[in-house]
């Protein structure tokens, strides 16, 4: 348990940002959940107006912290792939 007030503000802090981050990697998810759905029916229209989504999503919370930067460049990497291999 915290004893000073300084444990105890970090405490509250850590609490928001978990939540506030938590609810971007749900949000991150969501969207690369779309895009597979896309890329699972076969529509490469759909697929590709859900990676445009997805893409800055990724990226931003590779920024925020949330993904590594290189995980989040392979994600999107990957995604773009197998949406072009639908086309193909």
């Amino acid at each position: 348990m915290a004893n000073t007030k300084s444990a105890k503000k970090a405490i509250r802090q850590i609490e928001r940002r978990t939540a506030v981050n938590k609810n971007r990697r749900t949000q991150m998810r969501s969207q690369v959940r779309k895009v597979e759905e896309a890329i699972a029916a076969g529509d490469q229209s759909a697929a590709n107006s859900a990676l445009k989504a997805a893409q800055p999503e990724i990226m931003r919370c590779a920024q925020k912290g949330i993904l590594h930067k290189n995980t989040a460049s392979r994600k999107v990497s990957r995604l773009a792939q197998r949406v072009k291999a639908i086309g193909a």
